[in-house]
């Protein structure tokens, strides 16, 4: 045997009449390894590693390696429970050596929903973006982990998904698949954006808009504002003179997320019936002059030159110069 930071002597013949070569090679790299990993790894006898797994699960094998989670195998420093496949089916000698018997294996087609979501998050609670996944919505309807991503067979080159991103989502909200084909819309289908541009399918905490109550799931940009905001910046403000329906009441008051059959979004095909629902002198409680003012006697309404009102109105998200938002 070799000793660390042995030199060893070589001599090497190329060929019959060609002169020697002596080759010396220092072995000082070793000096620098820890003990430990010259020394064999030890692993709980329980565990088989997942070499045994290629026997049976061949498919899985031979693409284990494009996997995330290949890497627990890859660093070599994970223990044994948390190491290839037995890091999430749990000691597999009982399983091999009862032939494949799935009751000796933890086989997350026979787990419950609650079950295969704690066995996920015991490595994976530790990310923000999962930090509210136990009261988001998927969860309260049963939705978990493998509703939505392959971990073993997926095709996508991201996330593991079942599926490309917008038909894991359409599989569920069929509705919302109808709204992204209107004549207005979020170019999902397109694949410009995807849903977690505005939506975090593991849940969120409660939005700043809209008194907290919906809508539910969004990714919050810049830390607590609406997601329409990483891509309409110019709206965001802070504005001097601010329109309350934007500052509380969120973009969705007057806009349809993901589509409409109306220009701009707009859930109403004339702009002052959609204003008019606001703007209509009755007052937030019911009293006049306690909500928003209606419109002064110079517009008429029934004159389609007051029916657009943003055409004066032009800086209707919010101004800095006017407080009815003419500039």
């Amino acid at each position: 045997m070799i000793g660390t930071g042995a030199m060893v002597e070589t001599q090497v013949y190329l060929l019959p009449g060609v002169r020697r070569i002596r080759v010396v090679a220092m072995l000082a790299l070793l000096a620098a390894l820890p003990a430990i990993a010259l020394a064999p790894a030890t692993a709980p006898p329980d565990y088989v590693g997942s070499v045994a797994c290629k026997g049976c699960h061949p498919d899985v094998w031979l693409k284990f390696y494009k996997n995330p989670h290949f890497q627990s195998i890859a660093s070599g420093r994970e223990p044994a429970e948390r190491t290839g496949c037995e890091g999430c089916h749990g000691p597999g000698r009982a399983h091999v050596e009862g032939h494949g018997d799935k009751s000796k294996i933890i086989a997350y087609s026979q787990l419950r929903p609650g079950q295969i979501l704690d066995s996920c998050l015991t490595c994976h609670a530790a990310q923000m973006p999962r930090a509210n996944i136990r009261n988001s919505a998927h969860t309260q309807a049963n939705v978990v982990c493998t509703n939505c991503h392959s971990i073993h067979k997926s095709n996508q080159p991201k996330f593991l998904l079942a599926n490309i991103q917008r038909e894991v989502c359409y599989g569920c909200h069929a509705t919302v698949r109808a709204q992204f084909e209107m004549p207005v819309k979020h170019r999902v289908n397109e694949g410009v954006i995807q849903c977690t541009d505005c939506h975090n399918p593991h849940g969120s905490f409660a939005p700043t808009w809209r008194m907290g109550a919906r809508p539910r799931l969004m990714e919050q940009a810049m830390g607590n504002e609406e997601p329409c905001l990483k891509c309409h910046s110019d709206k965001r403000g802070p504005f001097v003179f601010e329109h309350a329906a934007v500052r509380m009441d969120g973009c969705e008051t007057c806009h349809n997320p993901h589509g409409s059959m109306n220009a701009k979004l707009l859930k109403r095909p004339v702009v002052w019936t959609l204003c008019l629902e606001c703007h209509n002198g009755a007052g937030n409680f019911g009293r006049a002059a306690m909500g928003v003012p209606a419109q002064s006697r110079t517009h008429n309404m029934f004159d389609p030159r007051f029916q657009r009102c943003t055409t004066c109105h032009v800086r209707i998200h919010g101004s800095n110069s006017d407080p009815t938002f003419l500039r």
